[in-house]
């Protein structure tokens, strides 16, 4: 087993356990877009079930967003040649997403709809689980997206509850950086889908991406700093209730 093999086993299988991500008997949904992260998380919680004493169902799901590329068909025979479980979602999300009245954040939009799918498919599956493949990094950027387009100071959780407990999100790669995902999947060779998304690249998402890549090349404490900052944050110290500046 390489680092990067390890090193994911090891993060997620912190992740899983203190955040009590996954029970015995669990039904988990696991979203499934095609990327790196998404293929990595799906085959991390499969080996996970080889060497501890729960059990818990999986079901891949991939939502095929409309943009005319082969996804479907590719996600299909991945799903299918390593023997998992899965659904395909058929759906217009992309063009919709990306349509006149909604030029400015498409990515925001398309993502809503998109979780809308999984949210009706778990409950169609009786999943009580959805697994996403957020990262680190992830955690990170929507901080400074929602800072900088939101107007709001907060992230992705961990765990998220909703529907009054019925459904709960998680994120095992949570602990993880980017670049240690992108290693292993390199090591595992999985296939690289693309959408076809006319946004890929060029996105707010990606600005923010670089930005802090900017950061980071100045001293390597800075990500794991903003990273444990969303963990000690001092209420006292920030603006409260309806102040505004002059």
């Amino acid at each position: 087993m390489g680092f990067a093999a390890k090193e994911i086993k090891r993060f997620t299988g912190k992740a899983i356990h203190h955040q009590k991500m996954i029970r015995d008997g669990d039904r988990v949904l696991v979203a499934v877009s095609g990327g790196k992260d998404s293929l990595v998380l799906l085959r991390v919680l499969r080996e996970r079930l080889k060497r501890i004493p729960i059990s818990y169902d999986i079901t891949a799901v991939h939502v095929d967003p409309g943009f005319g590329g082969n996804s479907a068909r590719e996600m299909e025979a991945f799903f299918s040649s390593h023997g998992f479980d899965y659904r395909i979602i058929a759906s217009d999300i992309g063009p919709r997403a990306h349509g006149p009245e909604n030029r400015e954040n498409p990515c925001f939009l398309c993502s809503r709809m998109r979780r809308k799918l999984l949210f009706e498919l778990a409950d169609t599956l009786q999943c009580n689980r959805i697994a996403l493949g957020h990262h680190k990094d992830d955690i990170i950027e929507t901080l400074f997206l929602n800072i900088f387009y939101g107007a709001s100071i907060s992230t992705m959780l961990p765990v998220q509850e909703l529907f009054g407990g019925k459904l709960t999100i998680i994120r095992p790669l949570y602990l993880l950086d980017e670049d240690l995902i992108r290693r292993y999947a390199e090591e595992m060779d999985f296939p690289r889908i693309q959408l076809g998304c006319p946004s890929a690249g060029a996105t707010k998402r990606e600005e923010i991406k670089d930005m802090l890549k900017s950061f980071y090349r100045k001293s390597g404490k800075i990500k794991g700093n903003i990273f444990h900052a969303l963990q000690n944050v001092n209420t006292e110290y920030l603006l409260q209730g309806n102040t505004k500046s002059p």
